[in-house]
């Protein structure tokens, strides 16, 4: 998933996407734990898109934050 694709989305959508990955990713590790896991990339791109989402609501929640101090 680009990181372009992610900033069009809106903060709930970001929050729910998040929960998903964190399933996807809880489920892809234990699947390869118990050697019924094909590919084992999905771990990899499942964390780092978990990463990609979690990085861009910190920086909306900053940005609200500081836009709030302003004011």
């Amino acid at each position: 998933m680009k990181s372009k694709e992610l900033r069009e989305r809106t903060d709930e959508a970001l929050l729910e996407l998040e929960k998903q990955l964190e399933k996807q990713s809880f489920d892809d590790r234990f699947k390869n734990y118990t050697n019924r896991l094909n590919d084992t990339a999905s771990i990899r791109r499942a964390k780092k898109d978990l990463a990609r989402v979690k990085t861009i609501l910190t920086q909306r929640a900053g940005a609200a934050a500081s836009a709030e101090g302003k004011s």
